[in-house]
């Protein structure tokens, strides 16, 4: 249909550049890019005021420490974007662990078949969660706090106060070992690169990590675009478990120790690390990257201030703080822009009045 309106008065084609915020803002005007900022500013803290960083043995613990978190944040990120959770990584880790020591001290199992084994429990402890969450539709705080319960009664119940030790020195050695002789970096930090791209990529670069996306802002309405809501949700218990199955194992192999409380307390550390990266307690946001600022944050932060002999009861309190803080800056930020308007961020403009300049009809009609 031909506009009426002269050349003079019709306004500029405006493109969808036109209506969003400038480059710079959003990068820099993120949660992700304050969590990044913050490291870097306890990195530098710490550098300048405590031997933290100058020997290659520091960064070497505090990465070796951090891997059971960082490898289950991956998991548990994707399950937050679509607005659940899962309390119940860190017995899953515990359970894995004494699978593990069960099979290979009592059963004579060498310890890649044993390992094995326990990863097919923690993935089967992920599916149980995932088909009560998913399938049942059951709320999945109450579910994994119910589940937390039963894996760690699990595990206490297998060994009673047995504390195994003594694993073989070969594979505790690969647990310990370096990426390269006097590197500051251990090995494991070679597979959880590796998982956290794949997981990056999932989340960012696939349809199916669109579609987490769209469950954690309206399931009903990620449905009707045509997302298998059930068989999402599912998966990623699925891999949650999977992958606090070998946190576990590497835990147990590291500490030479598997008993029914291994890993106690993970969990609130990955959530924390989650929440801080920038991931909405509420679904539909987050990324990636942010999470992994958000636990060597966490790690760092950790490292630094007992370094200075601050007590382990003072260090909680203070990253509680922190995890309070971050969530609440979600809804405090979504309220300034919505009083607000940011720069670049212009309304369409409105028609032109009927009768207006230029809308007089052509001669003749």
């Amino acid at each position: 249909m031909t506009s009426l309106l002269a050349p003079e008065h019709r306004e500029p084609t405006r493109s969808y550049p036109s209506y969003s915020r400038p480059l710079v803002l959003r990068l820099l005007a993120t949660r992700e890019f304050a969590v990044v900022a913050l490291l870097v500013g306890v990195f530098l803290y710490a550098t300048a005021n405590v031997e933290f960083f100058d020997g290659p043995l520091t960064l070497y613990f505090l990465f070796r420490d951090l891997a059971p978190v960082l490898l289950i944040a991956l998991p548990m990120t994707l399950i937050i974007v679509t607005g659940e959770i899962d309390l119940s990584v860190a017995s899953v880790m515990g359970l894995s662990a004494v699978v593990m020591a069960l099979l290979h001290f009592e059963a004579g199992w060498s310890i890649p078949a044993a390992a094995a084994v326990a990863v097919v429990v923690g993935t089967i402890c992920g599916a149980v969660n995932g088909f009560l969450v998913a399938y049942v539709g059951l709320p999945s705080l109450a579910v994994t706090i119910g589940t937390l319960a039963l894996f760690r009664g699990i595990a206490v119940g297998l060994t009673g106060t047995t504390q195994y030790t003594g694993f073989p020195q070969e594979w505790r050695d690969l647990a310990l070992d370096r990426i390269s002789e006097g590197s500051r970096f251990p090995l494991v930090l070679v597979p959880i690169t590796v998982l956290a791209v794949l997981f990056l990529v999932l989340l960012h670069f696939t349809t199916f990590g669109r579609g987490v996306f769209e469950i954690g802002l309206n399931d009903e309405a990620a449905r009707f675009t045509g997302v298998d809501v059930e068989r999402t949700k599912f998966v990623l218990f699925v891999f949650a478990g999977a992958v606090a199955a070998m946190a576990g194992i590497y835990f147990a192999l590291v500490y030479n120790s598997a008993r029914g409380n291994t890993g106690e307390g993970t969990e609130l550390k990955v959530i924390a690390a989650v929440l801080l990266g920038g991931v909405s307690i509420f679904g539909g946001r987050g990324a990636l990257p942010g999470v992994i600022a958000g636990a060597l944050l966490i790690g760092v932060l950790s490292s630094a201030l007992r370094l200075e002999s601050v007590e382990d009861n003072q260090i909680n309190i203070i990253i509680g703080g922190l995890l309070i803080l971050s969530v609440i800056s979600g809804s405090v930020l979504g309220a300034l822009r919505g009083r607000l308007r940011l720069p670049g961020r212009a309304a369409p403009p409105p028609p032109g009045p009927p009768g207006g300049p230029g809308t007089e009809a052509p001669p003749g009609a």
